[in-house]
């Protein structure tokens, strides 16, 4: 009975980090979680759109911040979304961000 004590004591101690890590960056550094936060630039992402950002999408880019920027350009191919125009969003929303370092894919 005490090691299931401690079992659960040890899971309790592992859930509230990754919660309080989630927490302490909205996007949680995956792929999908940032593609989610940034639903309200995909128009201003489309290949070859004219569209520039609405305010709802900068308002995205500003909370999120560069890390969910750069998890995105870094993920996998999105259909319908042109990543150089994704790396634009913080100039055209006048955001002053680092640019995001591309990461190299093998293959």
């Amino acid at each position: 009975m005490e090691n299931k004590a401690k079992t659960m004591v040890a899971l309790v101690v592992v859930m509230g980090l990754l919660v309080q890590g989630t927490m302490a960056h909205p996007c949680g550094s995956t792929f999908f979680s940032a593609l989610v936060q940034l639903i309200p630039c995909r128009s201003s992402v489309a290949p070859f759109s004219p569209i520039p950002p609405n305010e709802a999408c900068c308002n995205a880019i500003k909370v999120l911040g560069q890390p969910c920027l750069c998890v995105l350009v870094n993920g996998p191919p999105i259909s319908g979304v042109d990543r150089s125009m994704a790396m634009q969003l913080p100039e055209k929303c006048s955001v002053n961000f680092e640019p995001c370092e591309l990461v190299k894919k093998n293959g």
